[in-house]
């Protein structure tokens, strides 16, 4: 029984160090740009990947964020009109880096 209980504790330490504090995927952490804060603020513009399933993406000039696209409930955005593989919009308006991309 003692054995058990040595592996019961050294498995729960374990699965506990593992945890790690919740990072908030909300916000631009860029501060080089003096911009940073809440992407909501920033512009999106469309991505349609090759299968036609359109993603938000925000290019701020050193980093990138894309999420797919979604209807009020839930389900993805595809068949897309928009041209597959290509991005529109202006997702890297207000950018203080050159981007020779």
């Amino acid at each position: 029984m003692t054995i058990f209980k040595g592996v019961a504790a050294l498995t729960l330490a374990v699965t506990v160090s593992a945890c790690a504090p919740a990072t908030d995927k909300t916000r631009d952490r860029n501060i080089l740009d003096g911009k940073s804060g809440d992407l909501s603020l920033l512009t999106a513009g469309i991505w349609v990947d090759p299968a036609g399933c359109e993603h938000w993406i925000i290019d701020d000039g050193l980093e990138g964020y894309a999420d797919l696209r979604r209807t009020p409930d839930g389900k993805p955005v595809c068949n897309s009109e928009l041209p597959r593989s290509v991005a529109t919009g202006p997702f890297k308006s207000g950018s203080t880096f050159s981007d020779p991309i």
